[in-house]
């Protein structure tokens, strides 16, 4: 790594998820209150020291960040079942030049919330997050009456707060059992997700640079090739491997320009302070369009041992380099 003794400082330690340090900050998060995005966001307890604000849409929270409305945003960017978040992902790929700072992972469980008294056989519509009806069609199909109709709301808690403004007792919603104590629901059946270990991935985006290394990072670019060849993809990919770099995620996206015309977003293991990532991003820029989306701390259990045994490690191998160095004749 090429960070400097300094910046490993324990002095200047790392928040929660390992990113760096920073005053009270206004943080807009992908709401209203009750959705796993506000439960993720209060993992994070040095996020929400400052105010916290709920926005309808993913796209205002990121928008709320660029026009410096708010310092940060927080909002989805994958779950383990129903993969990308495509309006997260799309809009920092090509409407924006925000930069991810943090990533959160937390489990996810579903719930099917109703007005109290409602029954499985009274439910006739299902409303939620577009995500989190896919998550459950297999308990819909199951559990429901046949025939029942799906219809997407802006939020799994936004789902649950307007069931309850309406009353309706044809009516369900999928959330978590958070949004059933906020707005005075009950919940019907709790883990109906199709798929156990479910979880979704959070980014806190921001227009303040790059997190320091820490040394259980994650990089994400998005690649847009300069000419559609053949053997194009493994032309990019053979760079990672040449460096043993890695990859955690690759999906193509479409790039808005055509049909067939895709870009490919990556996640790879390291920091852009890595040497070895610095040199792998050089030349993947000299051949194709690269998007940098950021460098930041890797979520995980095991992330903070991680880190501090790459910062024991690091500072052991500074020591034998600069050991090394002191014996170069002058």
């Amino acid at each position: 790594m090429t960070a400097s003794a300094a910046s490993r400082d324990p002095l200047n330690a790392p928040g929660p998820a390992g990113g760096p340090p920073r005053p009270a900050a206004r943080v807009g998060f992908f709401g209203p209150v009750g959705t796993f995005t506000e439960q993720a966001l209060y993992s994070q307890p040095d996020l929400v020291q400052g105010e916290v604000v709920a926005l309808p849409s993913i796209p205002e929270v990121l928008a709320a960040v660029e026009a410096g409305e708010v310092d940060l945003g927080f909002a989805p960017i994958e779950n383990a079942i129903e993969g990308s978040v495509n309006v997260t992902i799309d809009t920092l790929a090509f409407d924006s030049e925000l930069l991810i700072e943090r990533e959160v992972v937390i489990p996810v469980s579903l719930c099917l919330l109703v007005v109290p008294g409602v029954r499985l056989d009274d439910i006739a519509t299902v409303i939620s997050f577009p995500h989190a009806i896919a998550q459950c069609r297999g308990f819909v199909h199951k559990n429901l009456p046949e025939g029942v109709e799906s219809r997407p709301a802006n939020s799994t808690a936004d789902a649950a707060r307007e069931l309850a403004a309406s009353g309706d007792r044809h009516t369900a919603a999928i959330g978590p059992a958070r949004a059933a104590q906020v707005y005075g629901l009950e919940v019907l059946a709790t883990d109906i997700e199709d798929h156990p270990h479910n979880s979704t991935r959070f980014v806190a985006v921001g227009r303040d640079g790059i997190p320091r290394a820490t040394g259980h990072d994650k990089t994400s670019i998005v690649v847009f090739q300069r000419a559609d060849a053949p053997g194009s993809l493994l032309a990019i990919l053979q760079e990672f491997a040449a460096r043993a770099i890695n990859l955690v995620k690759l999906e193509s996206r479409p790039t808005k320009r055509g049909l067939g015309d895709y870009c490919f977003l990556i996640d790879l293991e390291g920091h852009l302070s890595d040497e070895l990532v610095a040199d792998c991003l050089r030349d993947l820029k000299s051949k194709h369009d690269v998007k940098f989306l950021g460098s930041y701390p890797a979520a995980g259990e095991r992330g903070p041992a991680v880190r501090r045994d790459a910062d024991v490690s690091w500072r052991q191998a500074d020591k034998w380099l600069s050991d090394l160095r002191s014996q170069v004749q002058q």
